[in-house]
């Protein structure tokens, strides 16, 4: 029997009860109607019988494993068609198990303009709209026309439109309606709208300062400015995330990891912590009460926390700790269980509500076990 420590990015994880590998979308259905949705209180309890496996990359299972039936979604293909007959824009479809930086390398070979700074994300593409997936001031819901997802309540297929989905900083409908794990609706296929102009396409705007910078772009000019060739981008996004240990590589355990382990805090203006001067934090748009929100830095403030690069070898044998080369990341240093992992993770959420009163919270989903 297959073990999660074999599929996941993170390589920990024990073995479930059934492993079933759909290389089909209609395997996956099939599947899919053999498991309809639980009781709430059944969910909330961690009784699903079903557990839907893409890249693994956001996923962390205790180390007995998980009962019921592991559904891994390995079905791939891109097609892409004209988006309307003035722009030269393209509509671009993708089953959810294909790999999500192939993805992102097809459109910038293609000279298709809006994933690009996506570029070096591990995991499946089908995963990308939950977690509303982004980095260097790019997110999926910038490029996003739709999605096929099956409703495990109704028994049939549903299609989302990107406003339908209500994205939010790493959070979407899909997210907030999964529950301990459990999925109301599992993503099958993903539509993005991208930009064409020809040989020439540039990049989309380049909102990242560190990225801007990085390519030679004026900060301070306006954003429609702020753009470079798209191989460039993506090739800066690599080293630059590779400079982090965020690019899988076999041989470097700080990318044996779900990358970021916690998200960045998102607090009501009024109710920030003292923080010293030139502590980041950014505007986050308003809550539904209409109070301004503030984001702060999770690794800035786990950094000053006192957990710093290297932070939980010596909690756990020197098993696992923090990246050595980046405090957002849990590592697994060759030999680490789960519970090796989540012990880092608990020193370090402790240490920074002891030094700032904030309360980190986990962006992988965590099945049989808790922080």
């Amino acid at each position: 029997m297959p073990r999660f420590s074999d599929h996941t990015t993170a390589r920990v994880g024990g073995s479930a009860g059934e492993w079933i590998v759909a290389e089909t979308e209609s395997r996956a259905i099939e599947v899919l109607r053999q498991h309809p949705l639980p009781t709430p209180e059944q969910r909330a309890a961690g009784a699903d019988t079903l557990l839907v496996l893409g890249g693994g990359s956001n996923l962390l299972v205790s180390d007995a494993g998980f009962p019921g039936t592991v559904l891994q979604l390995a079905f791939g293909g891109i097609t892409e068609e004209p988006a309307d007959e003035a722009s030269g824009d393209v509509v671009v479809t993708v089953a959810a198990g294909h790999g999500w930086d192939q993805v992102v390398a097809w459109s910038v070979e293609r000279r298709y303009a809006g994933l690009e700074a996506l570029s070096g994300i591990p995991g499946a593409a089908g995963a990308t709209p939950v977690q509303n997936v982004g980095a260097y001031g790019a997110d999926v819901s910038q490029t996003l026309v739709d999605v096929r997802v099956w409703d495990r309540a109704a028994g049939r297929i549903v299609v989302f439109s990107a406003d339908d989905l209500d994205f939010g900083y790493r959070d979407s409908v899909l997210k907030r309606t999964t529950i301990n794990g459990s999925p109301h609706y599992v993503v099958l296929s993903v539509r993005f709208r991208l930009e064409h102009r020809g040989e020439s396409t540039p990049s989309s705007p380049v909102r990242y300062a560190e990225l801007a910078r990085s390519l030679g772009l004026d900060i301070d000019a306006a954003l429609d400015q702020r753009r470079a060739p798209l191989q460039d981008v993506r090739d800066k996004v690599l080293a630059l995330r590779a400079g982090k240990g965020m690019v899988l590589d076999a041989e470097d355990h700080d990318t044996w990891s779900t990358g970021s382990f916690f998200t960045n805090p998102i607090l009501p203006a009024e109710n920030l912590p003292e923080l010293p001067e030139g502590a980041p934090r950014f505007a986050a748009g308003t809550d539904s009460d209409g109070t301004p929100l503030v984001k702060l830095s999770a690794a800035w403030l786990i950094d000053r926390s006192g957990c710093a690069k290297g932070f939980g070898a010596e909690l756990t044998g020197g098993r696992a700790s923090l990246s050595t080369k980046h405090t957002l990341a849990l590592t697994n240093r060759g030999e680490a269980t789960t519970e090796d992992l989540l012990t880092v993770a608990r020193a370090v959420r402790d240490a920074v509500v002891d030094r700032f009163g904030v309360e980190l919270h986990p962006e992988p989903v965590l099945i049989g076990t808790s922080l």
